[in-house]
């Protein structure tokens, strides 16, 4: 039976896995625990490719409990039901090591049915996910479980796998095969921080190699577009829209362009074109109101254009929102009325701003509002919020250019 040879080479102790320092590494918490025998119910959280599976099999090898493996997108409350059934027999006599790959597809039900085994101990979780787990899994469980954060590997790590992988794959033949310069160089950089995209091209590399030599050009054909690392539905979605925008709130053009690049690459041109729309109001705002009617129109050319021709506008409303200058004066108006609202600061509406149906048929008084255009600089004192909070302020200035000549030209007027 074939076996890939990424999992054919899995490393069998921690000193062999590649990357993730921040926990393995000496003196890390997960070594430690690992090192001390008890282990308790643990998350991993992390990209594809990073070691979860390798970390949760050599735990398990150090343990005296049965190891039982289940994926979640397989799996149903008929193998939990089996693994429980295990339980205080002798098939299991010290319990069960749960290793559940995605936990995130199981339902509430089906997590909350191993709610009962892991509170008593009779089972060990260590369950592994893609995304967010604070988003995925179920509350119950993440209270009895550690979380683990995996990330991914960087790329002299990868080379170190891939150069391991080479040298498994030499050793099989009666001829080595050379490889160009800078093949392994390649294969690390461009597989995304995740070693298994980079032994499955080494093992492909040699499968299909010609001549006794792994090309360049053959693994730069293996890896294309590998080191993307995108779902459009999942945390690395939301992790690049949300770089994308914090980067034009910081005022860094090569940063939100890298951003860019990454969604177009991914096909996300609607993504990035409502962020971009987003920021021209949010981070830009008032200090060069101008900003808006411009980015739309860019956001409307990239739409219309489609990609790849699009980048090029999209491109353009990056570069001007971040080195345009910053106000979110706005945000923080709407965000302090929209707050009274919600706490019920509303009142009655003046009866100046009524609507002038109203006017002879039995109210107090005639409306009275004064049309501000009969007045000198189209400006005359009246009171415009409800009497409750007619003294709520919302607005304050910003410190930017526009914002202060507009300070000045009222402060003038309404003295």
């Amino acid at each position: 039976m074939y076996q890939p040879l990424a999992d054919e080479i899995r490393p069998d102790t921690l000193d062999d896995v590649v990357g993730q320092q921040h926990i393995l590494g000496p003196g890390g918490l997960l070594r430690r625990i690992v090192e001390s025998g008890q282990i308790p119910n643990m998350i991993f959280y992390g990209p594809s490719g990073t070691g979860k599976t390798t970390v949760a099999r050599i735990i398990a090898q150090r343990t005296n409990r049965t190891l039982r493996k289940l994926n979640a997108t397989t799996a149903g409350i008929a193998d939990i039901k089996r693994i429980i059934d295990e339980l205080d027999t002798f098939l299991a006599p010290g319990g069960v090591l749960l290793y559940l790959d995605e936990i995130q597809y199981f339902n509430k039900k089906q997590q909350q049915s191993l709610l009962e085994f892991i509170e008593d101990g009779r089972i060990t979780l260590i369950a592994s996910t893609t995304e967010n787990p604070y988003f995925t899994v179920f509350n119950a469980i993440l209270s009895r479980s550690t979380v683990f954060e995996f990330k991914a590997i960087d790329a002299p790590e990868v080379r170190r796998a891939a150069r391991r992988a080479v040298d498994i794959m030499n050793a099989r033949l009666e001829t080595p095969l050379a490889l160009e310069d800078g093949v392994l160089d390649h294969i690390a950089s461009a597989c995304g921080g995740d070693v298994r995209k980079a032994v499955n091209a080494v093992e492909l590399l040699f499968s299909a190699s010609e001549g006794g030599v792994v090309t360049l050009a053959d693994a730069r054909a293996v890896t294309q577009r590998s080191a993307m690392r995108y779902d459009r539905e999942g945390d690395e979605h939301f992790d690049i829209l949300s770089a994308l925008m914090k980067s034009l709130r910081g005022s860094d053009p090569d940063a939100a362009l890298h951003y860019l690049a990454r969604l177009l690459e991914a096909g996300d041109l609607i993504g990035a074109c409502r962020r971009i729309l987003c920021s021209a109001s949010e981070d830009i705002g008032l200090a060069y109101p101008q900003a808006v009617p411009i980015v739309k129109a860019c956001v409307d050319s990239a739409i219309q254009l489609g990609i790849p021709e699009g980048r090029l506008p999209l491109a353009e409303a990056c570069i001007l929102l971040a080195t345009a200058p910053k106000s979110n004066t706005g945000v923080i108006a709407i965000d302090r009325a929209i707050a009274d609202v919600r706490a019920g600061r509303t009142g009655p509406i003046p009866r100046e701003l009524q609507n002038v149906h109203a006017d002879g048929t039995g109210f107090e008084r005639e409306q009275g509002y004064l049309y501000p255009h009969s007045f000198p600089n189209h400006w005359v004192r009246q009171q415009y919020l409800p009497d409750a909070i007619k003294n709520a302020k919302y607005y304050e200035y910003g410190d930017n250019k526009t914002e202060q000549a507009a300070r000045r030209y009222w402060e003038e007027i309404k003295k």
